[in-house]
């Protein structure tokens, strides 16, 4: 398969492309509603009168608008004739996504949904049959689309109520944390951040960054063990995280200037800083390594540091970064190994470097999970 090949949205699109289902006409009040949609070709072999899309996840999001694609207004709250659905793999997710879009599907309207085989289709088609009815389903690509018959409402309310708040924020870490199902290391620490945090000197100080801020926890941790932190800005390719680090950082708005940024990364930053703090994500779609987005969050966070700037990473120790590290920082040190994690700090040379073009973005197919 090519590389930019999706089997899950190819096979969530094959009931309309084979004649199984018919797409609602142009002129069905609602049209069509795509929950968690991302772009690809399947998107584009024919024409979808009426689709919207959702996503929280920037990279996804921002690939649907180059596409032309039109993204859900904040707070439309319409009912759709059609609701179609790419569940994420955590379940306790996944289960208010369902809850959602029968909450969002109009009377007489159906639900489709697909997941790739080793990420829980199977389960996922008894969790929609279980809120919406009875469902048809199809096997294709390694994976499978299953279908609402139209519907008018949840088949069992109680079970719909109960999953809608599956994945609501609540507090975690013995209350210190806001979190929820779905976002990175949702119900802990994670270990390489706790790792970092142990590490961090005391004696940074002035305008921070934190990139693939998560809830916010390696921001807090920052601003509670270093007085001389003045202002942080957190970047975060998840919207949904993104919305807990504010709650999470809020106790620390008296005591600095707090920025928030739903941004992608791997496009580059346009502040300049005297510290950023880091544990970059290294999956993309499936389970395989992706060593090349932690070495373009390298790269930004080289261009994004001033002159005598230093950055604290952290990454599992077998991620080749020592190249990217070397080429863009005059000074390099292992500060700590340990549990298969490595913690690196960096510091730029004195002598202003000319800053490196903008790239393009590196569009990963899933969150950090």
């Amino acid at each position: 398969m090519r590389a930019e090949d999706d089997a899950a949205l190819e096979t969530l699109l094959l009931p309309f492309i084979d004649g199984l289902l018919a797409w609602p006409a142009e002129a069905t009040p609602g049209g069509a509603l795509f929950l968690r949609a991302r772009d690809g070709w399947p998107l584009h072999q024919r024409a979808w009168p009426g689709l919207l899309c959702e996503q929280s996840f920037r990279p996804e999001a921002e690939a649907l608008e180059r596409s032309g694609l039109s993204l859900l207004d904040e707070g439309d709250e319409r009912r759709h004739a059609l609701v179609l659905v790419l569940p994420p793999r955590q379940r306790d997710e996944a289960r208010a996504l369902f809850a959602r879009a029968v909450a969002r599907c109009a009377p007489g309207g159906r639900i489709v949904a697909c997941l790739s085989n080793d990420e829980g289709a199977k389960s996922g088609e008894s969790d929609l049959a279980r809120i919406a009815g009875k469902v048809s389903s199809l096997s294709k690509n390694k994976c499978r689309v299953f279908w609402t018959a139209p519907i008018d409402g949840p088949a069992d309310e109680a079970l719909a109520a109960q999953w809608a708040k599956a994945d609501a924020p609540r507090r975690i870490v013995d209350g210190r944390f806001m979190s929820r199902p779905g976002v990175f290391a949702w119900d802990r620490i994670d270990g390489a951040s706790r790792l970092l945090a142990e590490h961090l000197p005391a004696d940074l100080s002035g305008h921070a960054a934190d990139l693939g801020a998560g809830y916010g926890y390696l921001a807090t941790e920052l601003l509670t063990r270093c007085p001389g932190i003045t202002a942080v800005d957190l970047y975060e390719a998840e919207r949904r995280a993104l919305d807990l680090a504010r709650v999470n950082l809020a106790p620390f708005a008296g005591r600095a200037a707090l920025g928030f940024h739903w941004h992608d990364v791997t496009r580059g930053v346009d502040e300049r800083f005297d510290v950023v703090v880091c544990n970059p994500p290294f999956h993309a779609q499936g389970r395989g390594d992706r060593p090349d987005i932690g070495r373009r969050f390298i790269a930004v966070a080289a261009q994004a540091l001033k002159p005598s700037g230093r950055l604290w990473l952290v990454a599992n120790r077998h991620l080749p970064y020592e190249a990217e590290l070397a080429a863009h920082f005059a000074r390099v040190r292992t500060v700590a190994q340990d549990g298969g994690f490595k913690i690196v700090e960096c510091e730029k040379s004195r002598a202003e470097p000319t800053p490196p073009a903008r790239r393009a973005p590196i569009a990963p197919r899933n969150r950090r999970q």
